[in-house]
């Protein structure tokens, strides 16, 4: 049931990134008057070859145009007559070109046409943050409140961190709210400077230069969170806690007799149970209660945990107020993106952990459907999207934009025999790049 919520949220996702994508070609080549042959969501063909395993779920053809719903979920396409896309369909580019062709227009109407999902997926980061900020504001943990200091992973203790240190500044910055301590930019900056309190005194924490290596090679552990104590903050419909009896606002305290104080060693513990019973001592109302309670194979009963003396910052925003805090957190997206993939070219960030493919996403989303979570997520991924088809690949919207860059330039048209031959260049290297990509993901997944 988990794995089914996880590809559930990624598929949910992928259609309306798709969607809005295609749709930006599409209105932007309705606007110019060049006919849309297609419009699908996924491809009818084992993408990047044409024509492998070529059929649809379903289609339906209205106003010249055929809409359908291919059966390879990973991307869609719009496919715009007199143009060498995906499809590699060039009988027609044999013919005269007809007015209402793609190759038939001026350039500057084709590059909006190319730039048209771009700008799409864009503008719905832009609202989606937006919706986030507007529907339920930005809530953070102020780090005043941190009583018990930080959980810290064996990459932090190797850097300078101990168990237990409490957060004062990041290069310099007071950090207020505990985010603000592990933002990107901070991440990605080139010198990351903490000062800590460690038995009542300040030490500085340099983290080295090649850091973000180490910390790619243990992405899973990250570098610290904040030391909690065991309440219940929300309990999993239908979940093994629910069977057992937990209740919101319970104190978990041990596992099997075995004692804890804190979230991060109850952990491991839980994970010992995995796939048997667990016997939980619980506080409740100042009465200590037992319960037993199944423990699924990763290790989780179902609850959300967090800590009662956790204090939280609220900023909520009007409908109107949202839509500068949409745009402020898209640029920032965009600029993180960019010092990330300057990051990858100056070889500070293995390619194999930064790329993630269909699996590593879906397990971003987890296994509980959380609607916060799943809109900030299918915000990021659309301005990736977004991103990545900036990027001067070939078959790609950026390969494309390249291409007409050129011919604005010289003033001379790109032949159709060099952008058949650029189309399966680029086709090649998305080939590659798939196989690269889906093939990280499995090997993380059997590493781990």
């Amino acid at each position: 049931m988990q794995t089914f919520i996880m590809v559930a949220q990624l598929i949910l996702a992928l259609s309306i990134l798709v969607v809005i994508h295609e749709l930006g070609h599409f209105l932007a080549a309705k606007l110019f008057k060049i006919r849309v042959d297609k419009f699908y969501l996924f491809f009818d063909f084992l993408f990047p070859m044409p024509n492998v395993l070529k059929f649809s779920i379903f289609k339906i053809k209205k106003g010249g145009t055929e809409y359908g719903l291919g059966w390879f979920p990973m991307g869609g396409y719009v496919q715009i007559a007199g143009m060498v896309d995906e499809n590699m369909n060039t009988e027609q580019l044999n013919q005269p070109a007809q007015d209402w062709e793609f190759r038939s227009k001026p350039a500057w109407q084709r590059m909006i046409v190319m730039l048209g999902g771009i700008i799409f997926n864009v503008i719905l980061g832009v609202i989606i943050f937006a919706m986030i900020s507007f529907t339920w504001g930005d809530k953070s943990t102020l780090n005043k409140s941190i009583k018990h200091g930080l959980h810290v992973s064996e990459l932090a203790k190797e850097l300078g961190f101990k168990e237990g240190d409490k957060l004062i500044s990041v290069n310099g910055k007071q950090i207020v709210r505990f985010n603000d301590a592990i933002t990107p930019n901070i991440i990605l900056s080139d010198e990351v400077i903490y000062q800590v309190e460690r038995e009542n005194n300040t030490v500085e924490v340099k983290l080295p230069k090649d850091f973000l290596t180490k910390l790619t090679k243990d992405s899973r552990s990250g570098l610290f969170a904040p030391r909690s104590e065991v309440y219940v903050e929300r309990i999993v419909e239908n979940s093994n806690a629910k069977k057992a009896g937990l209740l919101a606002g319970d104190k978990i305290i041990a596992i099997n007799d075995s004692g804890f104080q804190f979230f991060s060693e109850f952990k491991p513990i839980i994970n010992s149970c995995a796939g048997s019973t667990a016997v939980l001592k619980v506080l409740r109302n100042g009465d200590t209660l037992v319960l037993n309670t199944k423990v699924e194979a990763d290790g989780t009963i179902g609850f959300m945990a967090f800590d009662k003396s956790f204090e939280y910052e609220t900023i909520n925003y009007s409908f109107l107020e949202s839509f500068p805090v949409g745009i402020s957190k898209a640029v920032e997206t965009i600029g993180t993106q960019i010092k990330g993939w300057g990051k990858i070219f100056g070889g500070d960030i293995p390619v194999s952990k930064a790329v993630q493919g269909p699996i590593g996403i879906a397990q971003f989303f987890g296994s509980e459907w959380v609607w916060q979570n799943f809109w900030m997520l299918t915000a990021l991924i659309s301005l990736g999207l977004a991103f990545a088809n900036v990027l001067p690949i070939p078959a790609l919207d950026g390969g494309h934009v390249v291409m007409l860059l050129i011919e604005m330039i010289t003033r001379k048209p790109i032949s159709i025999k060099i952008q058949e031959r650029v189309q399966q260049a680029g086709m090649v290297i998305l080939l590659s790049l798939m196989v690269l990509i889906f093939g990280n993901d499995i090997w993380q997944v059997l590493n781990r």
